[in-house]
């Protein structure tokens, strides 16, 4: 058991930290009301898992270990519905519905589509 806590605390150590650097990219890059950051980070996220699923299920080339540490650790890391959910309070709190509405909708749909994608392309191979 404590080995499996070790491989997933490092897969979430690198990921949180590849998510906190993306957010910095795109922060200096992006001065807009849009959560690009968090946006980036989940939609990369969603493909990511997809890709890792993916592997586990069609080409079992993923070991427990490994699974633990790319889908659990890190994507569980990267990823983050509670940023999320908290930019859409504070685009909410400052009456701009517009981009919140957008944001909600952009991350759910293009979310779930990274995913299933991700999927079928290690299913063809």
């Amino acid at each position: 058991m404590l080995k499996e806590i070790l491989i997933v605390g490092c897969g979430g150590f690198i990921g949180t930290v590849g998510r906190y650097l993306l957010g910095r990219c795109t922060a200096a890059m992006w001065h807009g009301a849009f959560p690009l950051g968090t946006f980036a980070a989940n939609i990369l996220g969603c493909f990511l898992i997809g890709l890792f699923f993916g592997l586990l299920e069609h080409t079992r080339t993923l070991s427990p270990q490994l699974s633990l540490l790319l889908i659990t650790g890190f994507c569980g890391g990267f990823t983050t519905f509670s940023t999320f959910a908290a930019d859409l309070c504070r685009l909410g709190q400052k009456g701009d519905w517009l981009t919140a509405a957008l944001y909600l909708a952009l991350t759910v749909t293009l979310g779930i589509l990274s995913l299933l994608t991700a999927r079928a392309l290690v299913k063809q191979y």
